[in-house]
């Protein structure tokens, strides 16, 4: 069976738990988890992962608190600049998954951009998360196929395949996911990529992520290598 890992993704999650526990503004449960986002970064790719996904502001997070949502904004587009020094620096790509609206243009355009920036860049591909859904990418591609397809005449037996499906996801490039894994406690997916998480494996840990540390991924990895993935056999 194949147990080789290609693809985690990480389901940021504790962030503001953390924070509150200690008596700081939430923002700084933010600035901790962006930190521990370059620590998982350095270590997986130690390990020769080739691609990692963070999910770290979804659809649904736009109804925090306009307070909350404005610092997270401008804690992203600066913290960028940040991430794409160290993917030119370390050969690393970088790449957006989202929807445009209602994201500010400015913060958009410099997401874009990052993705330019680090196109030609042979490393481990860096997968940012952001205003995302996976509900809406699965629409979104619905969309994309039914715009491509109307006023064309199909055969009669005209079949949509999941391989073909596949192709009008955002970053259609982008391996299927093989391990999941979840902080702070909490047991669900929250929409993380649904057409890709179908075989994934899932891992819930009860550590906030910015709490997270090399020690915990290693055993992530190890746990990975313990489980039997039959896909269906």
């Amino acid at each position: 069976m194949e147990k080789k890992l290609t693809h985690i993704g990480y389901i940021v999650d504790g962030n503001r738990r953390w924070a509150k526990e200690r008596g700081l503004p939430t923002v700084d449960g933010h600035r901790r988890g962006f930190d521990k986002v370059l620590d998982a970064i350095d270590f997986l790719k130690s390990k020769d992962i080739r691609y990692v996904s963070f999910y770290v502001f979804s659809t649904e997070n736009w109804q925090r608190s306009p307070e909350e949502v404005s610092y997270l904004m401008r804690l992203i587009e600066t913290r960028l600049d940040t991430l794409v020094k160290k993917c030119k620096k370390e050969n690393l790509r970088c790449l957006l998954m989202g929807r445009r609206k209602p994201v500010g243009e400015k913060l958009w355009q410099k997401l874009q951009q990052a993705e330019r920036d680090t196109a030609e860049n042979s490393g481990m591909t860096v997968c940012i998360c952001f205003n995302y859904g996976g509900q809406w990418e699965i629409a979104d591609a619905a969309n994309k196929i039914l715009a491509q397809f109307r006023n064309k005449s199909l055969p009669d037996d005209f079949e949509l395949t999941p391989k073909m499906f596949a192709e009008y996801l955002y970053q259609p490039a982008v391996p299927p996911l093989d391990l999941v894994v979840r902080t702070s406690g909490e047991q669900r997916i929250s929409g993380f990529q649904l057409w890709r998480s179908a075989y994934a494996e899932f891992l819930f840990l009860d550590k906030k992520f910015p709490d997270l540390a090399e020690e915990d991924h290693e055993l992530i990895l190890a746990e990975f290598e313990r489980r039997s993935r039959r896909f269906g056999k």
